[in-house]
C-alpha cells in the first residue's frame, strides 16, 4: 500500500535508488568535509592559538561570550576548560538548530530554499574563521547555517521513498557512508594546512568545501523530492489528524533523546577531550616526524567507513537467512558494543602509568574499531527509526528533533571534557564507558516497553494507515 500523497522523484534510478540520492549524498559529503575539517582543528586552535593572551584580546565580544559560557558550564579557570566548553557548545549548537531549520522549511521556505540559505551562511562562517576578530560572528553563522542545512537535507533523503519502501534504511546508511568518506579527507587537508602551515588556511579550506556542497546541491534540484504545500497552500490542503497513537509515538521518540545522547558520548568525545588526551599520551612520532593529532579524526573516519559498509553487508546477508532485529534492538546492540571502546583507552592509561611510556597507537586503533562498530549500529539506524516512526505530518520536525540527542551529548562533553585535566585516564575513560553502557541498558528497556510503538507489526501499520485515512471532523 502506498501513500496517495507520495510523488516519485524525477530521473531514473541509480544502483537501485532514486537519482536524487546521489546528489544529496555528494552535497552532504562536501558539507561534512567543511564541518569536520573545522571540528578537527577547533579545540587545538583554541588551546594553542586563539585563547593565548596575545590573540584573545582581538576577538570582538569575547568578554560577554566568556561570561555566557560560564553561566552554562561554571567557572572556566583555564584555557583547556574554556576550549572544551567552546568546542562542546559549538558541537551542541549545530545539532540544536536543525529542529528550527525543519520548522522554517515546513512552514515557510520549503526544503530546497532553506538548504540553500543554510549553505550560504556556512560558507560565510568558515571564511570569517580566518580572522581573529570575527570568531564569535563566525560561530553564529555556522550555527544558523548548519541548522538550516543539515536536518532538511536528511529529510529530503527520506522523502525520496514511499512510506512502505524498505530501501529507506539502506539509503540513510549510504548517506552516512558518503559522510564518512568526507570525514576521512577533511582532517588530512585541514589538519595539514592548519597545524602545519597556518590555522586560517585550514578554516579557508573548509569554506571552499562548503561552497562546493552548495554547487552540487543546486545542480541536482530537478531530481530532489517535490516541495510539500506550505503557508496558505498548506492551510487549504486537507490535513490528517494526529491520532492518540501518533502522540504516544512522538512522546516515546522525545524520551529516547537523552538515552541516545548517553550512547553517543564516547564517539562525540573524539572531537574534544580525546584530541587533547591523545596529544599528551599517544606516541605520535613516526620516522622522526610528529603526526598532527587531528589526523586521528581521519583514522576514525577510515575505520568508521569500513564499519558502516560492513554493517550494511552484514544485515543484508543476515536478512537472507533470518529476520532482521527491530531498529530499537539494533540500537541497543550498537550501544553495548560502543561501551567497550572507552575501556580500551582506560587500559592504555593504566599501561602508561605502569610503564612510564606513552601509549602506542595500537591502543587507539582498538578504540576506534570498537567504537565505530557500535557507531555504525547507532546513528544511521536511529535516523531511520525517527524517519519511519514519526507521523508524516511532522516528519521534517522530527528529523530535526533526532539531532537533539547530539545537542544534549555535545553539551555534556563540553563539561566532561574539561575533567581531562583533573582526572586520571583510567577514571576519565571508565566514566565514559559507564555512561554508554547505561544508555544501552535503557535502550533495551525501551525495546521491552514500547516495541509496539517503535517497531509495529504489519497489522499495526495497516490499522494506523486506516486511522490516518479517516477524514478529520469538521
Amino acid at each position: 500500500m502506498t501513500d496517495a500523497a507520495f510523488t516519485p522523484p524525477a530521473g531514473k534510478d541509480i544502483l537501485g535508488h532514486p537519482r536524487g540520492l546521489a546528489y544529496l549524498v555528494f552535497a552532504e559529503a562536501w558539507e561534512r568535509f567543511s564541518y569536520y575539517g573545522m571540528q578537527a582543528l577547533l579545540v587545538l586552535y583554541l588551546t594553542q592559538y586563539l585563547l593565548l593572551p596575545e590573540h584573545i584580546s582581538a576577538v570582538a565580544g569575547y568578554v560577554p561570550f566568556h561570561g555566557f559560557l560560564q553561566s552554562i558550564y561554571g567557572d572556566l579557570a583555564t584555557p583547556v576548560a574554556t576550549a572544551a566548553a567552546i568546542t562542546g557548545l559549538y558541537s551542541a549548537g549545530v545539532y540544536f538548530t536543525p529542529m528550527l531549520g525543519g520548522w522554517i522549511a515546513d512552514q515557510f521556505l520549503g526544503r530546497t530554499m532553506t538548504v540553500t540559505i543554510g549553505a550560504l551562511f556556512m560558507v560565510a562562517g568558515h571564511f570569517l574563521m580566518a580572522f581573529d576578530v570575527s570568531f564569535i560572528i563566525a560561530i553564529a553563522c555556522l550555527f544558523i547555517g548548519v541548522g538550516l542545512f543539515k536536518g532538511n537535507i536528511a529529510s529530503q533523503v527520506g522523502e525520496l521513498y514511499g512510506p512502505d519502501d524498505l530501501r529507506r534504511s539502506s539509503a540513510y546508511q549510504t548517506f552516512l557512508l558518503g559522510v564518512q568518506i568526507a570525514v576521512i579527507i577533511a582532517p588530512l587537508v585541514t589538519g595539514y594546512l592548519g597545524e602545519g602551515i597556518a590555522w586560517h588556511y585550514g578554516f579557508g579550506a573548509a569554506g571552499v568545501g562548503m561552497a562546493i556542497a552548495l554547487v552540487v546541491y543546486l545542480s541536482g534540484r530537478k531530481y530532489l523530492p517535490p516541495e510539500r504545500p506550505r503557508g496558505a497552500a498548506a492551510k487549504a490542503a486537507p490535513k490528517q489528524k494526529l491520532t492518540g497513537r501518533d502522540w504516544a509515538t512522538m512522546a516515546v521518540l522525545v524520551a529516547l533523546l537523552p538515552v541516545l545522547a548517553a550512547s553517543a558520548i564516547g564517539n562525540q568525545e573524539i572531537f574534544n577531550a580525546y584530541l587533547l588526551w591523545g596529544e599528551q599520551h599517544y606516541d605520535l612520532q613516526f620516522f622522526g616526524q610528529t603526526m598532527p593529532v587531528s589526523w586521528l579524526v581521519s583514522l576514525d573516519a577510515i575505520i568508521s567507513t569500513a564499519t558502516v559498509g560492513g554493517a550494511l553487508a552484514f544485515w543484508s546477508i543476515w536478512a537472507k537467512y533470518r529476520k532482521e532485529p527491530d531498529e530499537i534492538i539494533k540500537l541497543a546492540i550498537g550501544a553495548l558494543i560502543a561501551s567497550c571502546a572507552p575501556l580500551i583507552l582506560a587500559a592504555a592509561s593504566a599501561n602508561e602509568a605502569a610503564t612510564g611510556q606513552k601509549a602506542s597507537l595500537i591502543w587507539g586503533l582498538g578504540f576506534h574499531i570498537v567504537n565505530d562498530v557500535g557507531f555504525a549500529m547507532i546513528f544511521p539506524v536511529g535516523l531511520a527509526l525517527f524517519s519511519r516512526a514519526a507521523p508524516r505530518q511532522v516528519g521534517g520536525l522530527f528529523i530535526g528533533i533526532y539531532y537533539l540527542h547530539l545537542f544534549i551529548c555535545n553539551l555534556a562533553t563540553g563539561k566532561i571534557a574539561g575533567l581531562v585535566e583533573t582526572m586520571d585516564g583510567v577514571s576519565f575513560w571508565g566514566m565514559h564507558a559507564a555512561i554508554v553502557a547505561g544508555g544501552a541498558v535503557a535502550l533495551l528497556l525501551f525495546a521491552f516497553f514500547f516495541r509496539k510503538l517503535l517497531a509495529p507489526t504489519a497489522e499495526d501499520t495497516a490499522q494506523q494507515k486506516t486511522a490516518n485515512a479517516e477524514p478529520a471532523p469538521a
